[in-house]
């Protein structure tokens, strides 16, 4: 909801990842004639081509898939996969001028705890640990109490009618949590190299697990009191989880109202009647800009950010203004990066930077002011 771009675009991915795995279940259990096969591998096809052309993780997914698919034997199954990756594959040799730079993915941080914490807690929202040990404990809870015996229960036959479904190889297989779990430890263990793994990236999962789990939570058999606990259980966890969905977008609540670690939003606002304004991700700030003016929170676009190249040269084109402003967004960290070349570049050219801006967490301004002596020799 804070990136609305970004946001149709993982549910788009999640979409063609979803409609992959089903159009695998289907394969794997060849359901109908050979014509039905031939249709259901077709789609399968190109399901996997969309979700590899939409994200880098998408790609990544089904050629984990492929290469299980094909370890198994299931030549037809790994073989249309693998067609269906050329697209993607093609057009990353296209651009891999682009794709294979120093700084391309220059922000993404080497694999920790960190993480792992974080990954969690875009699925599971703040805390994730202490939740995940509650479900441990509710879990144990009902395995000891909730549970019906086997004298309780008279529908022998749907038990058994259940065990094929919900053992691990099967349902593991079908479910595709086994190319899922393939592809996380790949990019895992590549980006201690080339950092590639991004918590939010790891949402191509989601389609793999929840079937996972929703078979082997639908295959308990609860008594009255099981069922009444894992009800309580559930509604205080799906009210949980709403409301804090939306702690980070209520600047009541939250910090500054946006869910990601940085608000060009607020720098937009602060900077909007100043002329010279120059960031190390100008083409953001840029966008933040045109953002607010059709939102109405701006009444005319403002003159447009410049990056390093921008400042360097204006600097060599006297006479120089007497005030210049540098601005970033982000962690503290990043901010501090980004801004020290500009900084440098500033102080070179005769100016004294110190901050002058909103006081807003995940944003940092300067104001550069020209020295007396440089002004006479701009002039």
């Amino acid at each position: 909801m804070r990136f609305a771009i970004e946001g149709k675009s993982y549910a788009l991915l999640v979409l063609f990842v979803g409609l992959a795995w089903w159009w695998r279940r289907r394969l794997l259990q060849s359901v109908g004639s050979s014509t039905v096969f031939a249709r259901d591998l077709l789609l399968y096809g190109i399901t996997v081509c969309l979700a590899a052309l939409t994200h880098f993780y998408g790609l990544f997914l089904f050629a984990a898939a492929a290469a299980w698919d094909l370890w198994q034997q299931r030549w037809r199954l790994g073989g249309i996969a693998t067609l269906a990756l050329l697209p993607a594959l093609v057009w990353i040799a296209y651009a891999a001028a682009y794709l294979f730079r120093d700084s391309t993915g220059g922000w993404l941080a080497h694999p920790g705890f960190a993480l792992l914490e974080e990954t969690l807690a875009r699925a599971l929202g703040p805390w994730p640990f202490p939740k995940i040990g509650l479900f441990v404990l509710l879990m144990l809870a009902l395995r000891r109490w909730g549970r019906l015996s086997a004298g309780d229960d008279g529908d022998e036959g749907h038990r058994r009618d259940l065990q094929p479904v919900v053992v691990a190889g099967s349902l593991v297989d079908q479910s595709g949590l086994i190319p899922s779990a393939l592809m996380l430890l790949a990019v895992v263990a590549v980006s201690f190299v080339k950092p590639l793994a991004f918590s939010r990236y790891f949402v191509v999962l989601v389609p793999a697990v929840l079937p996972l789990i929703a078979v082997k939570l639908g295959g308990l058999r609860l008594n009255l009191r099981g069922s009444a606990l894992a009800l309580v259980a559930l509604t205080a966890l799906t009210v949980l989880w709403w409301q804090q969905s939306y702690i980070g977008l209520h600047p009541g609540l939250g910090s500054a109202g946006g869910r990601e670690q940085d608000n060009f939003r607020a720098i937009s606002q602060s900077l909007a009647g100043q002329l010279e304004r120059y960031g190390r991700r100008a083409r953001l700030l840029n966008l933040s800009d045109h953002m607010e003016v059709a939102a109405g929170r701006m009444l005319s676009n403002p003159m447009p950010w410049g990056d390093d190249a921008a400042l360097q040269k204006r600097l060599d084109q006297p006479p120089l203004p007497s005030v210049t402003w540098l601005a970033s967004s982000g962690p503290d960290q990043s901010m501090r990066r980004r801004l020290k070349p500009l900084i440098k570049r500033a102080e070179q050219g005769g100016y004294t930077c110190r901050e002058d801006g909103p006081q807003i967490e995940y944003t940092r301004v300067l104001r550069c002011t020209l020295m007396t002596s440089s002004v006479g020799d701009s002039q």
